[in-house]
């Protein structure tokens, strides 16, 4: 069933994607174009579609245009990796291939991938090519579709997280794009005569907006299941994956100063039994495919499709999809959403140590070689490596003889930034913003170390500089990071600017709320001062900071989207 509006209603990407064929436009053209380093501007939205975003240096832009230069253009491109896992050779390959086509460095984003920036037009071809020919493809990384799918990072706790990870894969490739579209441009591959293609699952015009879905495992909700259109929490009874509750209609975009747009968390609709995983993910994908709204992007995600028509109307409409109703949601209980850093012996007998890459970005500097002993450590590890979505690493399945020689590599190029970071810093997120995103309003990955150094110093005099506390920061209120889950969010405003968010809590379901709109450090560092003094003076046993702030009244409920 489709409620697409009339042709005139249509937003202009919607009637790009159905003049696309299939997501091919004329990339062809575009990229073989020598008088330009940018794509055609009907091209470069197709693009997101097969992993890759066109952007510019906003740090010389004003000196490019005085200088009558077009925009520094570059492309960053993305990688689909289910469940964030790669072989130690596929690390190794991606770090030759950031060094040959890209700026050097490899960026862990929080949809537990990897994304490589600074590339030219006349390498971007030749980059996507390079990462297919190690098994790692871009396709559907970006665009209105289902995006890479996402799954706990640390595989220690028991067989069942093996068995999340698998469907996780499954549901991935379920839910793919099945144009040829990608395999001719950037591999070269040959239109196949016949039959006509189709798209089975998204048809001609595909989503109207991007879609998420992840997996989590209570008692640990490291991937905030409940900031995703799609969500699948695991029910694990001792070491037996008896099914997962579906979740549904969570999103972390806003615009500001639009209260028709909002973070929404998830709504917990059903429990499920494993076989019935992919049934019923493609008909929550294919219900937003036909009643999302295709007129304006501000408004497409299923978050509001779910406002707008009601829990029920959601509820009435999926199991109408689906060969039987879900059964009531079982039980489950959260108690982080953060990582679990160093190491940890899983139920296999093999070690796992996950590390922290401060805002994702694998590159050396002074306090950590981070990207040239990554190197030395895949270059010997039999195991795999694990991205979480906390912009974190996890070197997986290290066995008891490997252990000392991967220590001693850890040592050598500290790496072990977790035993001698802050919790406020170490724990910390933010989104890549200045100088490449365009959305991006004020800076936040360059701005995250100063300002957690400067919040772990009002915090040391107060006795509280051990204490847990997330802090996430964005450029934009697009909410790449997920901001809106944190105990304190900066969400960029202008340069220099931000909306301060306080009050999430940490386990990832309870939204932040409005604090203070359009300040800047000063008042922010003022602020957070006189609460932290009364978070010391007040608080109770072990009380988060965003739970005693929601517990005394000093942050108000009723401000929330605001």
């Amino acid at each position: 069933m489709s409620t697409e509006p009339p042709v005139s209603e249509l937003s202009p990407v919607e009637r790009l994607k159905a003049d696309s064929r299939l997501l091919r436009g004329t990339l062809v053209e575009s990229l073989a174009d020598p008088v330009t380093g940018s794509l055609r501007e009907c091209d470069a939205q197709l693009l997101k579609f097969h992993g890759s975003y066109q952007q510019d240096d906003r740090d010389i832009r004003e000196e490019r245009r005085q200088q009558k230069l077009e925009p520094a253009w570059r492309f960053m491109v993305r990688t689909r990796l289910p469940g964030g896992v790669l072989s130690a050779r596929q690390w190794l390959a991606l770090d030759n291939i950031a060094e040959r086509y890209a700026n050097g460095t490899l960026r862990i984003t929080t949809r537990q991938t990897i994304q490589l920036h600074g590339i030219v037009k006349r390498e971007l071809k030749s980059t996507i090519a390079a990462l297919n020919a190690e098994l790692i493809d871009t396709i559907a990384a970006c665009g209105d579709v289902n995006r890479n799918v996402i799954a706990p990072a640390n595989p220690a706790e028991s067989r069942a997280h093996g068995e999340v990870l698998d469907w996780t894969k499954r549901l991935a490739e379920h839910l793919l794009p099945r144009s040829r579209a990608y395999h001719e441009i950037w591999l070269d591959g040959a239109r196949v005569a016949g039959t006509p293609e189709v798209e089975p699952l998204y048809g001609p015009t595909y989503l109207p907006r991007k879609f998420k879905a992840a997996f989590a495992i209570p008692p640990v909700n490291d991937v905030d299941v409940f900031a995703h259109d799609l969500g699948f929490i695991a029910i694990v009874d001792g070491e037996h994956l008896a099914g997962f509750n579906l979740t549904a209609g969570g999103g972390q975009g806003a615009t500001h100063g639009e209260s028709a747009t909002y973070p929404r968390l998830a709504s917990v609709i059903g429990f499920l039994p494993p076989e019935r995983l992919l049934e019923v993910g493609t008909a929550v994908m294919t219900l937003q495919r036909d009643y999302g709204d295709r007129s304006n992007r501000k408004h497409a995600r299923l978050k509001y499709t779910i406002d707008d028509r009601g829990l029920e109307w959601f509820r009435t409409e999926l199991y109408s999809r689906l060969a039987a109703p879900l059964a009531p949601p079982r039980p489950f209980h959260f108690v982080t959403n953060g990582d679990r850093y160093g190491w940890t012996l899983g139920y296999d007998g093999r070690f796992h140590l996950a590390l922290r890459i401060p805002g994702g970005r694998v590159r050396d500097s002074d306090s950590a070689q981070l990207r040239t002993g990554l190197r030395e450590i895949a270059a010997v590890h039999d195991g795999s490596f694990r991205l979480t979505t906390n912009q974190n690493l996890v070197i997986s399945e290290i066995a008891l003889e490997q252990r000392p020689r991967i220590e001693a590599l850890i040592h050598k190029h500290g790496l072990d930034l977790y035993a001698r970071t802050p919790p406020v810093a170490r724990d910390a997120l933010a989104c890549v913003a200045l100088p490449t995103c365009p959305l991006a309003m004020a800076e936040a990955e360059r701005y995250l170390p100063a300002f957690t150094e400067r919040v772990h110093a009002l915090l040391h005099p107060l006795g509280l500089a051990g204490e847990p506390l997330s802090l996430r920061i964005t450029g934009c209120p697009n909410g790449c990071a997920r901001p809106y889950l944190a105990e304190i969010a900066l969400i960029g405003k202008a340069p220099g600017r931000y909306n301060l968010q306080l009050g999430g809590d940490a386990r990832g379901e309870r939204l932040n709320v409005l604090h203070l709109e359009n300040v800047a450090e000063s008042a922010i560092l003022a602020e957070l001062d006189q609460l932290f003094a009364a978070w010391a003076a007040e608080r109770t046993l072990a009380e988060r900071f965003g739970d005693f702030l929601w517990r005394t009244g000093r942050v108000r409920r009723e401000r929330a989207n605001s």
